[in-house]
């Protein structure tokens, strides 16, 4: 498989890169041009394709970096593209506009089960885990009737935000008589939701491949019995395991991000989902025991890394989820 990025994709990767070193916000980075590079030109952007979303995410999670991009922009934009709010998504794309997207419920586990209703253009219910939605100037809300548009702040609308274990913020949404704009169907959902899987896959391989890369630099460096640890055997059998485990999970999301416009996406993206979630909690556990106590610090570099791999495998659906859709999608 040809793991190569164009000539312009590469030259944005590198200049995403040094921004991101020089400790730049989200609006240097939305000033560089990262969100448009998420989305097609007929909704605004330059890019929007499968290597672009890879490129992008993978260089953010290889910085560690906590942005809006993926809930504002692949996967709020691209869902406001499809409903045919193209000046809106435009203006989420260069962070004129911030999108909080309002999936999940309390009580669920991956089921999609939406209680939510909507009456006279009036939302009433509960969300949670909504990311980005303290900041947000609109919400798109899933309801038991498709999607509805929420500018806020709106009557009605209370929030309740709390810190999230990759370094972002979420909160707890209550709708109670909010007035909404219904957009379109769920339907809407498919593609936005499968390009933001990739991208946080693509983000989780940016991660694991920065793990991977501070842990070889451990293993050179720290010495036992007068030899740095690297050079014993059952380490470089453990490392041989670990890189084998992080390139089955680039062949992995390459592989997605030539499929993503493809029939067969969704299947793609089951098997995609299912295998860097279960990489991402290796490569977290892996590299803390090599490193063994400093691995257990949280000043340490390592400490945001496995907690991000982590959410990574739980956010969208775990392993174990993708994997039982993989089953039923190549039964199907």
């Amino acid at each position: 498989m040809d793991f190569a990025f164009t000539e312009e994709q590469a030259m944005l990767g590198e200049s995403l890169a040094r921004t991101l070193d020089r400790g730049s916000d989200a609006a240097a980075l939305f000033e560089l041009g990262a969100g448009a590079a998420l989305l097609p030109e007929d909704a605004g952007g330059f890019g929007g394709t499968g290597p672009d979303i890879l490129m992008v995410f993978r260089t953010l999670g290889r910085a560690v970096a906590v942005t809006p991009l993926l809930d504002g922009v692949v996967l709020g934009a691209g869902i406001l593209a499809a409903a045919g709010e193209g000046d809106l998504a435009e203006a989420a794309s260069t962070g004129a506009a911030r999108i909080a997207v309002a999936l999940d419920e309390p009580g669920q586990r991956f089921d999609g089960t939406v209680r939510t209703t909507a009456r006279d253009g009036l939302l009433t219910g509960e969300k949670t885990v909504v990311a980005g939605a303290e900041d947000a100037t609109h919400l798109i809300v899933l309801a038991t009737d498709g999607l509805y548009l929420v500018d806020v702040p709106a009557d009605g609308l209370a929030m309740r935000g709390y810190p999230l274990m990759d370094g972002g913020r979420a909160a707890e949404v209550i709708l109670a008589g909010t007035p909404a704009r219904r957009i379109g169907d769920a339907s809407l959902l498919d593609a936005p939701r499968a390009a933001a899987m990739l991208a946080l896959c693509a983000d989780a391989l940016g991660v694991m491949e920065r793990s991977v890369e501070l842990t070889t630099e451990y293993l050179k460096t720290r010495k036992q019995f007068g030899r740095p640890i690297g050079s014993f055997q059952a380490i470089q059998h453990r490392m041989a395991d670990l890189l084998t485990e992080v390139e089955q999970a680039r062949s992995a999301v390459w592989n997605l991000a030539g499929n993503l416009d493809t029939p067969d996406r969704d299947r793609h993206v089951a098997a995609t989902k299912s295998l860097v979630g279960r990489v991402a909690l290796y490569v977290a556990e892996e590299t803390i025991q090599l490193h063994g106590g400093i691995g257990m610090t949280e000043e340490y570099e390592l400490a945001p890394m496995a907690r991000r791999l982590i959410a990574a495998d739980a956010r969208f659906g775990d392993s174990d989820h993708h994997l039982e859709r993989f089953i039923a999608l190549t039964a199907a």
